[in-house]
């Protein structure tokens, strides 16, 4: 089977959507498929490339991921003579995915992490007129009819259904993680504790980035309610730099000075993805504060930790949070803190860890596309 992935963007660019269809694709040229990845070409990176095992094909199109809709159209449709089955993700590779699909007569998947109609002004940076066009475009988009949709929780599905998608195109299938990266038993907190000097504190943990839908504003909120009823504890948060953010950032920044806790929050610079776990290791309890969530990666890779997660009830997380656990009013900071104090006097759920490995993964996509091109 030869499988076409069309991709706005892909690796070396990292994000949830990236990390889960280099997964993919990776292990699928392992078990003897063909796969090719059509995606925009980013800066300093080469055209085209054999990446693990994975051809990849990168449009010229002024690394803009809004161009390659247009630009990335003459090469899907000469890539999908020779694969059999066409795969894409929201948002930008589905019209060349489509066309392509369509002209060619093969058929198509569309994989959907979540759906942001009627949230692009509320939980984006985008203004007023931006906000629009995009909730625009996702609209229309979803008017583009595919074979199958390849949802990543219950919570996606419905929001498929809600606007209109056909419940019988809709399958599950979970992101898997690697349990053997996320395994608590590998790692070492004291180095970090000492380095931080966080011997005697009571961490609470938030990785990801400052986007308003990561909802770190509401965490930050919560400090000065926490630190009352805690008094050795600390935030201790990974936040993302990145350039996309940085007006964000600096209010996250200027938030922690309003409310006079810099004594109180330690923010570190992104580090390596293998480091991540020493720092999930280290805290007492990681804090999920989302306002939507498609899957909830962080929720998975810290309830693997085996440490006592406090997660927002929103989008999927209620379906994939498990172990030791406190679920809390999205966009709160008195419910946040009392999920934090919870924790504190071991006062949480407890329950046998859900898994989500990245076999199930592979042969759920499998599965989708055997189905379709029988």
């Amino acid at each position: 089977m030869n499988i076409l992935f069309v991709l706005e963007n892909y690796i070396p660019h990292i994000g949830g959507v990236e990390v889960l269809f280099q997964g993919l694709s990776e292990k699928l040229v392992k078990k003897g498929y063909s796969v090719t990845i059509l995606t925009h070409r980013l800066k300093d990176t080469k055209q085209e490339e054999i990446l693990n095992g994975v051809k990849i094909i990168r449009v010229n199109c002024f690394h803009s991921r809004y161009l390659f809709s247009l630009f990335a159209i003459p090469q899907a449709i000469r890539l999908a003579k020779e694969h059999d089955i066409i795969n894409t993700t929201t948002f930008t590779g589905v019209l060349p995915a489509w066309i392509a699909s369509k002209i060619m007569k093969k058929p198509n998947v569309l994989s959907v992490m979540e759906v942001w109609i009627g949230k692009w002004r509320k939980l984006t940076e985008a203004g007023i007129v931006s906000s629009f066009l995009h909730n625009f475009l996702e609209k229309i988009i979803y008017k583009f009819k595919f074979d199958k949709y390849a949802v990543i929780s219950k919570s996606t599905a419905k929001q498929l259904t809600d606007i209109g998608i056909d419940k019988n195109k809709i399958e599950v299938i979970y992101p898997g993680i690697d349990y053997n990266h996320w395994d608590p038993s590998k790692y070492d907190e004291v180095e970090i504790r000492k380095k931080f000097d966080l011997d005697t504190k009571f961490v609470y943990f938030f990785y990801g980035r400052p986007g308003i839908s990561k909802g770190l504003e509401y965490l930050i909120r919560a400090v000065p309610l926490i630190s009352k009823q805690i008094k050795n504890s600390i935030l201790v948060a990974i936040v993302s730099k990145d350039k996309t953010y940085e007006k964000r950032y600096d209010y996250i920044l200027d938030l922690i000075k309003k409310l006079g806790v810099e004594n109180k929050v330690l923010l570190i610079d992104p580090v390596p993805y293998n480091e991540l776990p020493n720092y999930i290791k280290m805290a007492d309890c990681v804090v999920v504060p989302s306002l939507a969530e498609g899957f909830g990666f962080t929720t998975v890779e810290s309830c693997a930790m085996n440490k006592p997660v406090v997660a927002s009830k929103v989008g999927s997380i209620p379906e994939v949070i498990s172990g030791k656990y406190v679920l809390v009013k999205p966009g709160n900071a008195e419910a946040i803190a009392k999920g934090v104090e919870m924790v504190y006097h071991d006062k949480f759920m407890r329950s046998e860890l859900k898994k989500f490995e990245l076999e199930d993964n592979i042969k759920g996509y499998l599965k989708v596309y055997e189905g379709l091109i029988k």
